[in-house]
This record gives structure tokens, C-alpha cells and sequence, in this order.
């Protein structure tokens, strides 16, 4: 089904709104909450979560991209479940070694006065990976939102790990020099 139709079925308030998206984008929700999340019933939990997220967001929203608007709800409840199992017993799991690479180069907790800057810095951030090769965006964005191991990087990219490392390396020195010449605290 295209996506405009799933999102009028949402507008329409149509129990057949959820089949369909859980139909088209079932999978690659499931994807996201498991790289995230160690326990499959976790990972299927954050996903019904987020049909149910999505009709409620829905209307008063019409997404432009329905795939990133399903993974973004995904990714973010995955992570908030992820924090509060994490509170509960600590681990080196792929999203914290992910988040941690991350760390250096990203403002720390914003304040609620930090907010209003929270989309210049996304601008700052989209307008960076704009000027880095295909490539290189794609296995940014594959690490640092999907959470995606190194491994699996390496095998999709035909790199080696030590390869994958050192490009994302790069680019996080790249972008937190970027970040402190635009003014961003990082």
C-alpha cells in the first residue's frame, strides 16, 4: 500500500491504518527496537508502541517520509526503554558504545532555553554530512541511528572494521570542530 494511503487511513481513523503500516513497516521497525534492545519482547513492545504513538500523532501531523517518521518514533521509544533498563543493571551494550562515540562531539543535556538552538544545531549537523561523500553519510547515519554494530557495517560497506572505525573517527573530529566554529557548546 503507497504511503499516502496509510496516512489518509490514519486521517480517516481506520483500524486498517495499523495492519498496513505494521504490513509495510513491521520489519524494518522490528530492525531498529532490536539493535537497540538485548530482549526481543522489548524490541515487539516498542514497536506496538509506536502504531500507537503514530495514531496519535496522526492526524494532526502528515508526514512527509512515512518510513522516517515510523523509525524515528521506533528509534526513540527503543532508547527510552533502553535507559530505563539501563537504570536498573548496567552493560557495555552496541547503543551505549555507539551514544559513547558520540559524546565528544555533541552538546551536553540541553536546558529548556537550549531547545530553541537544538535546530539550528540539526542544520548544522544535516548541512555537515551534505558535504561528506554517499558513502560516508550513510554509514554515519547507519551507525549513530540505527546503531548499526561495526561489523555489520564493515561487511555492507566491504570495509574492514578497523576501516569503519577510523572513517567515523574522522568524521566525529570533523563535526565537533564544525560544531565549535558555529558556536554550538560541545
Amino acid at each position: 500500500m503507497e504511503d499516502s494511503k496509510i496516512i489518509d487511513l490514519y486521517w480517516a481513523r481506520s483500524q486498517q491504518a495499523i495492519a498496513a503500516s505494521e504490513e509495510k513497516y513491521g520489519p524494518y521497525c522490528h530492525t531498529i527496537a532490536r539493535r537497540i534492545l538485548d530482549r526481543e519482547e522489548d524490541a515487539e513492545e516498542c514497536v506496538n508502541d509506536t502504531w500507537l504513538h503514530a495514531w496519535n500523532a496522526i492526524p494532526p501531523q502528515r508526514p512527509g517520509i512515512l518510513s522516517a517518521f515510523f523509525g524515528k518514533l521506533t528509534r526513540n521509544l527503543s532508547l527510552d526503554r533502553w535507559r530505563r533498563l539501563k537504570a536498573a543493571k548496567r552493560g557495555g551494550s552496541q547503543v551505549e558504545v555507539a551514544l559513547h562515540e558520540l559524546e565528544d562531539c555533541l552538546p551536553d543535556r540541553r536546558t529548556p532555553d537550549e531547545n530553541l538552538e537544538a535546530g539550528e544545531t540539526a542544520a548544522i549537523i544535516s548541512a555537515f554530512l551534505r558535504r561528506h561523500s554517499e558513502a560516508d553519510r550513510a554509514l554515519f547515519v547507519r551507525r549513530y541511528f540505527h546503531l548499526e554494530p561495526l561489523s555489520e557495517l564493515a561487511d555492507r560497506f566491504g570495509l574492514s572494521v578497523g576501516q569503519v572505525k577510523s572513517r567515523l573517527h574522522r568524521m566525529r573530529s570533523k563535526l565537533k570542530l564544525e560544531l565549535e566554529r558555529e558556536g554550538v557548546a560541545v
